[in-house]
């Protein structure tokens, strides 16, 4: 069996709080997180699984002024929202915290304050793209233009969102305000912190390669951004905003940089930390119960982390984020394993949220139920290339794996028997070869299952866990109780008897994939226990003879060519 961790710490990247989260950022990184997460669990390791919203810089104040609503109002309503679908996607974090909670504020500041002392930290006087026609400095997110390495129209001025290119407002073509549109911009001086994260660059630069396992997207992208052109910069910390992190050395004032705040891509991971805080506090736990996950000192020294992100966000957690860590000198939890992700497109285009374009979460959750979402997301991952959603490749798959394949499966089952024995667990037969071939099968199937979930391998694992359903229905077809009826019920009887237990293997494999669909099999199965089996003998002989169940509803129902046609003609446009 496949050794596994004991203790789990998982972050997924925590979503911007500008408006609810399209199919792809829930695939890029919140839902094979939490795939696993509830795998980890399973497997009996003690987890942490963190994430939060992340509330600070430019597409706050936009948002919340397009809303007509305070900047902190409005986050601390759609924390909610987005917590609310978070959970209605059976999303197991252990704490969903905010960015803009006063942990936050005095962790980023605390390393800040370090970092300082360490030499890290340098004042800048830069040239700062000034929009008239908005009256303020433009965040380099909030200048637009066309990107000079790929083309792109739509690249900001940190970075082109297509080519994942780092960039600098002035390297844009043709340069336009992305709030007003305007292109009547100046460039101005202003002062700013920069952390000196190039110093770092070869202890940066070891960590990384020391990291074998991880994918090759990962340290490929991680590589680029330290070798190419001039490799590695510095870059600044700090903003000319309201509403943020406000800059302080630890506890004391920092001259000079009086009415700025941190720059929101150096707060925001710092809230994996400072989230995992708020869990404690939420809970009645002291700063010890939290800081076991982080400190090694304190006893994060055999804690695993690992963390869930789709590709644009890799630069900030393989350098920016382990730069604030390394350089604060401090014994804080570095990440071990980074799982990260390319994009899934919609229909030809980009999912994409500042233009309204493709699923959103609350969307799908409105036409069907989150299991229907999470097997086809995960099953088509886009883990080695970017992957698509069409609605014909949707309707397909969940009509052929879920109701054809698993839910045919179960419904076969409980109404053969409930027909012929009633709705309890029939006595009788013993296993033959049939059962024994099954059992072999299904044991290499399990052992193959785990190692691929255990690597992460998501669209493996979904292939494997597809394959264990399909050797149910080989097997009930094989066997065909219903004719074994006929001249020897007690044969008809093991065949059953086996399906049944095997309906609860099912669900709790099926757990971290279809959560909601696996807790109603073991509901209908009289509460049957969700024990991760160990040997295919002892778990198919688990609900003894006898053990009483219920006929369950249909356990998944087929998406039509109506419901298909009009599902695609309805999501054909934007978001308003």
């Amino acid at each position: 069996m496949t050794e596994f961790p004991t203790r789990l710490l998982i972050t997924s990247a925590i979503p911007y709080i500008n408006g609810i989260k399209h199919l792809g950022n829930l695939v890029g990184s919140q839902l094979p997180a939490d795939l696993y997460a509830r795998f980890a669990r399973a497997r009996g390791a003690e987890v942490m699984f963190i994430c939060a919203t992340d509330e600070h810089g430019t597409p706050a104040e936009l948002a919340a002024a397009k809303a007509g609503k305070p900047v902190a109002e409005y986050c601390a309503e759609m924390h909610d929202v987005q917590a609310d679908i978070a959970k209605r996607f059976g999303l197991s974090f252990d704490h969903f915290g905010r960015s803009s909670s006063q942990r936050n504020y005095g962790l980023t500041q605390h390393f800040a304050g370090r970092l300082a002392d360490a030499g890290l930290i340098e004042e800048v006087t830069e040239k700062q793209v000034y929009s008239h026609a908005d009256g303020r400095f433009l965040p380099d997110r909030y200048i637009e233009g066309t990107c000079p390495n790929c083309g792109y129209d739509r690249a900001r001025g940190d970075q082109c969102e297509n080519c994942t290119k780092q960039l600098d407002p002035t390297d844009l073509i043709e340069p336009r305000s992305a709030i007003s549109g305007s292109t009547d911009l100046e460039v101005r001086d202003t002062k700013h912190l920069y952390l000196r994260q190039s110093t770092l660059r070869d202890t940066l630069d070891e960590w990384i390669t020391s990291k074998t396992d991880w994918p090759i997207l990962t340290t490929s992208i991680a590589k680029k951004w330290l070798h190419d052109g001039d490799g590695l910069q510095d870059r600044g910390i700090t903003r000319d905003l309201d509403w943020g992190v406000p800059v302080k050395k630890g506890s004391e004032d920092w001259p000079g940089m009086e009415g700025k705040v941190f720059y929101v891509w150096f707060d925001a991971p710092i809230e994996y930390i400072a989230a995992t805080a708020e869990w404690a506090d939420a809970n009645g736990k002291s700063d010890a119960d939290w800081r076991r996950w982080w400190r090694t000192d304190e006893g994060a020294d055999d804690v695993r982390y690992v963390q869930f992100m789709g590709k644009d966000n890799v630069p900030f957690h393989t350098l920016s984020f382990p730069a604030t860590i390394i350089g604060s000198g401090e014994p804080w939890k570095l990440v071990d394993y980074i799982k990260s992700f390319n994009y899934l497109n919609y229909d030809g285009g980009q999912f994409s949220t500042s233009q309204g374009r493709g699923v959103f979460m609350d969307q799908a959750l409105e036409i069907l139920p989150a299991d229907y979402w999470r097997w086809w997301l995960l099953s088509r991952a886009p883990e080695s290339s970017d992957s698509e959603f069409t609605w014909d490749a949707f309707q397909t798959d969940v009509n052929k794996d879920l109701a054809d394949v698993l839910g045919n499966f179960v419904s076969r089952v409980t109404k053969f028997c409930r027909s012929k024995f009633g709705e309890v667990i029939p006595t009788g037969g013993e296993f033959g070869p049939a059962e024994e071939a099954l059992i072999a099968h299904l044991q290499t199937g399990l052992e193959t299952y785990q190692t691929h979930m255990t690597n992460m391998d998501v669209r493996k694992a979904a292939s494997e866990l597809r394959a264990l359903w399909v050797a149910g229905n080989e097997y009930l077809q094989d066997t065909a109780p219903w004719s074994a009826f006929k001249t020897d019920p007690d044969r008809a009887a093991a065949i059953i008897r086996l399906s049944l237990n095997l309906i609860r293997v099912y669900a709790v494999l099926s757990a971290p994939f279809i959560p909601t669909a696996a807790a109603s099999m073991l509901k209908d199965l009289g509460d049957a226990p969700d024990e991760w089996p160990v040997t295919m003998t002892e778990a198919l002989e688990m609900l003894p003879a006898g053990h009483a169940f219920q006929v369950p509803e249909v356990l998944f129902a087929k998406i039509s060519d109506d419901n298909r046609e009009a599902w695609a003609e309805q999501f054909s446009g934007t978001r308003s």
